[in-house]
């Protein structure tokens, strides 16, 4: 009933019900002045695990090798800029916060990555889609997405300790990269095999194939020392040239949304109000700088590629709200036995309350995007601006 409720709130407020879903998790966990309702179990962390895989699995279904192809200058400038000034700013940010460590390049990955769940499902709630800038929107997201594939192998060798197979912190990166690239070219030819078996399945046994490969996806991420939802979501690209794409999300769309519900409210229990006190200071520092620096990175990457001053805003705003990467490295940080101790009890907290302030603002800009960009650059005679 509490995910059905905040689901109801969220289409209320005209919200991704992913920040209410996080939100309720706190108000009924731990955190004091609150009753501690419901408390974290196994059940829900299989139910959560299941959440982001599936999260991932479908993102990874938009995104086919063609589409990518299509559009790789707009990925790779946009998401290059992107980069540079997000990384840039969180690694500022970790260095100020707690000097030249491992925890302050923790800390730049979590400030980063923009939420594709968030700005996608905030894409189709706005019927921004069909837009033209959408698809640098998308772009920057899959080259975050692979970014932060490899960013994962370097933060797990991090939070350890150790490094994977005896490698140092370079080769995780490297061994990473060579996972990713290795998926990309086996879901070059992998769409005609399934082609030519998909067809033959019926319901039950299409479904219990595309949740195989999500799971073995994800299983063979985290053996490579990356994650499970990279591993699914680098399955799921595998899957997004076929012809049985739209069936399998069709059959999994149900399972996908209630198993990401439990993941974000699951991460909400974790985090306790009690400790938001000491991590008040990177909050007030960390959110409104994550905020300006999408809102420049976007724009940059959309004057970049072309797009007018008035489509570029709506790229920066779209790319404000943080989600399930953010709150996957902080659940990674906090289990991380070499990392300080106060930083594993403040990484939870911080990322909690950090994904619920930017996705708010994100949704908030998003939806008057248009408007900002006619107040920042009103119309002055005739269109001189670059087209694509």
């Amino acid at each position: 009933m509490t995910l059905v409720a905040a689901s109801v709130l969220a289409g209320r407020l005209a919200l991704s019900a992913i920040p209410i879903f996080i939100a309720a998790g706190i108000l009924l966990g731990p955190s004091p002045g609150f009753p501690e309702v419901v408390q974290p179990s196994e059940g829900t962390d299989l139910l959560a695990r299941l959440g982001v895989v599936l999260l991932l699995f479908f993102l990874g279904l938009e995104f086919s090798l063609d589409r990518l192809t299509a559009a790789r200058r707009m990925v790779v400038v946009g998401g290059l800029i992107d980069l540079v000034v997000n990384a840039g700013i969180g690694l500022a940010v970790g260095m100020l916060l707690l000097g030249p460590s491992p925890e302050a390049v923790l800390l730049a990955g979590l400030i980063y990555i923009s939420s594709s769940g968030i700005v996608t499902r905030a894409l189709f709630d706005l019927r921004r889609l069909a837009d033209d800038e959408t698809d640098l929107v998308l772009g920057v997201l899959v080259f975050e997405d692979l970014a932060i594939a490899v960013f994962l192998g370097v933060a797990a060798a991090l939070a350890t300790g150790e490094s994977v197979g005896g490698l140092t912190i370079a080769g995780t990166a490297g061994l990473a990269l060579g996972f990713v690239v290795a998926f990309l070219l086996v879901g070059r030819w992998a769409h005609h095999a399934i082609d030519r078996i998909g067809p033959r399945l019926d319901r039950e046994q299409l479904l219990l194939g595309a949740l195989a490969i999500a799971l073995g996806g994800a299983a063979l991420g985290e053996a490579a020392g990356l994650s499970e939802a990279v591993g699914a979501l680098l399955a799921g690209i595998l899957l997004s040239g076929s012809e049985v794409r739209d069936q399998i999300e069709q059959q999994l769309l149900g399972l996908r949304d209630f198993a990401a519900a439990i993941f974000f409210f699951a991460f909400g229990l974790q985090v306790d109000l009690g400790e938001a006190d000491d991590a008040a200071s990177w909050l007030l520092l960390a959110v409104p700088l994550a905020v300006a620096g999408k809102l420049a990175g976007g724009y940059l990457s959309g004057r970049a590629n072309g797009f007018t001053s008035r489509e570029s805003v709506n790229v920066g705003t779209a790319l404000v709200a943080r989600g399930e990467f953010t709150i996957i490295l902080a659940n990674l940080a906090a289990g991380g036995v070499a990392l300080d101790a106060q930083f594993r009890g403040l990484v939870s907290p911080f990322a909690g309350l950090f994904v619920l302030a930017t996705a708010v603002v994100g949704v908030v800009l998003m939806r008057e995007s248009r408007r900002i960009g006619r107040f920042a650059f009103p119309q002055r005679g005739p269109r001189t601006e670059p087209r694509r």
